[in-house]
């Protein structure tokens, strides 16, 4: 096998990291179904619903991941006080995920529902809304009290309004040593300022600091948005291109995408920061750490829906046989 497998450390070890996890959580509904007819009222396919499924979405699957991986985890969010988020509470408890879901009657808990017919995704379909401010202020307050019982946060947003705080989080959890690590949204990276690491993707990188024209330009815009933010690490995830880590000293790594065969990308972005997450907690180097991450995010684009990766998978696909 090849020597970037052989140095990584054993992947028992991830069972000693302990992972604070905060942000936007959601149900993920699907209804699988057959297509025989289109619709004799307007044209759309009918689908005859025959299985339904429903999986942790958004920090609620990154908590499932870090889980999976046999590392300790925390999961701090806002919901709703409705149905869904009793469907989330029992499906946390069953993968041994420690949770606090903090309700509020008057913002339901985010659901996506997918209508799927021979594993193409044919609607979906979205249940949101933005959380109060005195649901924040529960969130924030939940957050401060738990930074002291874990090795490093994560910040997993998916522009719900979970983390419209994200400033006052990261100061807080740099004041107790944690490293903050942030899956981010939208066009204003500002509010994610002093994080130890950013996981965009290429095209939320690329809504911030603008299209590039070659690699040099590419790091350059890195460099500049470390600078900016004062990050200490930047990694910009390219699909099939894999994912390149650049820190703040100018060095830059590359990983090739390890992928065998891609069936979804849904939840990708969520398996690498668990992977990285529950890596650098147990002490890992930021490398190896995203070593690991580029081979958990090729295991699970090979599975439909957000799924997460177990350490027998990443053993394997490493050729190692711990």
């Amino acid at each position: 096998m090849s020597s970037f497998a052989d140095k990584l450390p054993p992947l028992a070890s991830l069972g000693r990291a302990r992972v604070l996890v905060a942000g936007d959580v959601m149900l993920d509904r699907y209804w699988h179904g057959a297509v025989e007819r289109i619709s004799p009222e307007a044209p759309v396919p009918i689908v005859r619903v025959q299985r339904e499924e429903e999986r942790p979405g958004g920090a609620a699957n990154v908590a499932m991941n870090i889980a999976a991986l046999g590392a300790g985890v925390n999961l701090l969010a806002p919901v709703g006080l409705d149905e869904a988020a009793g469907r989330l509470e029992a499906l946390l408890a069953g993968q041994g995920v420690s949770h606090q879901l903090l309700p509020d009657r008057a913002c339901p808990t985010t659901v996506k529902l997918r209508v799927i017919s021979q594993h193409q995704q044919l609607l979906r379909m979205d249940f949101e809304d933005q959380p109060a401010p005195h649901h924040i202020d529960g969130l924030m307050e939940a957050v401060q009290q738990a930074c002291g019982q874990a090795d490093l946060l994560v910040l997993s947003d998916y522009a719900k309004g979970a983390l419209s705080e994200a400033p006052s989080l990261i100061a807080h959890a740099r004041r107790q040593g944690l490293r903050v690590l942030v899956d981010p949204k939208g066009r204003d990276f500002a509010r994610y300022r002093g994080a130890y690491l950013l996981t965009p993707n290429r095209l939320e990188f690329q809504t911030v600091v603008g299209p590039w024209r070659d690699e040099a330009d590419f790091l350059a815009r890195a460099l500049a948005l470390i600078e900016d933010l004062q990050l200490q690490s930047l990694l910009v995830t390219l699909g099939e291109g894999g994912m390149t880590l650049v820190l703040a000293s100018g060095e830059h790594f590359h990983h090739p995408a390890r992928a065998r065969e891609v069936f979804d990308v849904t939840g990708a972005g969520d398996t690498v920061i668990a992977t990285l997450a529950a890596a650098l907690a147990a002490g890992w180097a930021l490398d190896d750490a995203v070593t690991l991450a580029n081979e958990a995010a090729g295991i699970v684009v090979g599975k439909l829906g957000a799924a997460a990766v177990s350490p027998a998978e990443l053993a394997q696909a490493l050729g190692r046989t711990e």
